[in-house]
């Protein structure tokens, strides 16, 4: 199932704001090679470029989708498609950054030293991922994924999700690390619209459920958890719906 550009910029402000937030905790001043690794349409990619112009830039992704809107967007960078899980530099950056997407990826133990070990002493790995185990959505859509026909395709894709504690975090890169800076921050996300959680989630953290049924049964099953996450996220009375949202960031220069 092809990512949506479109839908997943929907709520950009909001999805904005902890990749910036990563930006500014960068202790670097003049990096000459960056990667955003998991770089999606480039709206992140753009901030990268405006704060080392004179970097060269890459991005990767595996959406073609997303990568057309990425060449559009930034255009002096260059954007490449491959598999994050596997990727490799042809030339040593001195920055890899990632925002919203090593959470997709399993076995962090393995990957997280494995990109740190990519950089040279000085360089930086930064990252934030979504912390798709907490959260409401998230035991709303393991409930509806086991409660109709499409149970049976669903079933195996409900998990506890990628990402591991900070503590283990610190564990696996303090041994290669200069400095090492982890963090969670949970967001409350004030968002508009007739049901903007299942919005939210239908442009990210439910496109694996999706992808995995053909129609009508992916739309009986996206109605159903609308209709669900609805009752679980009641709109305020100023017409608003609060969605807390937990987010890991990790810095580290490597030594």
């Amino acid at each position: 199932m092809s990512w949506n550009p479109d839908l997943y910029l929907s709520f950009s402000d909001a999805r904005l704001r902890p990749a910036l937030e990563l930006l500014a905790r960068i202790p670097l001043e003049s990096p000459e090679r960056i990667v955003d690794l998991g770089c999606g349409a480039g709206n992140v990619a753009r901030h990268l470029s405006e704060r080392w112009p004179a970097a060269v830039l890459l991005g990767i992704d595996n959406s073609p989708e997303m990568l057309e809107r990425a060449r559009k967007e930034l255009p002096q960078a260059t954007f490449a498609e491959a598999d994050i899980a596997d990727w490799n530099p042809d030339t040593t950056p001195d920055l890899i950054y990632s925002n919203a997407a090593l959470h997709w990826l399993p076995d962090h133990t393995d990957l997280f030293p494995r990109l740190l070990a990519l950089l040279p002493s000085g360089g930086v790995l930064a990252v934030q991922m979504p912390q798709t185990s907490h959260g409401a959505w998230r035991e709303v859509l393991r409930k509806v994924a086991v409660a109709g026909p499409w149970a049976k395709s669903l079933a195996p894709l409900i998990s506890e999700g990628n990402v591991l504690t900070p503590q283990a975090y610190h564990g696996l890169l303090s041994a290669q690390a200069a400095h090492l800076d982890i963090w969670e921050c949970e967001y409350l996300q004030v968002l508009e619209g007739h049901n903007p959680v299942a919005e939210w989630t239908q442009g990210a953290g439910l496109r694996p459920y999706l992808a995995a049924l053909e129609e009508p049964q992916r739309n009986e099953f996206f109605e159903t958890y609308a209709a669900w996450i609805s009752e679980a996220y009641p709109k305020e009375k100023d017409g608003t719906t609060l969605m807390p949202f937990r987010r890991l960031f990790l810095v580290t220069k490597k030594a």
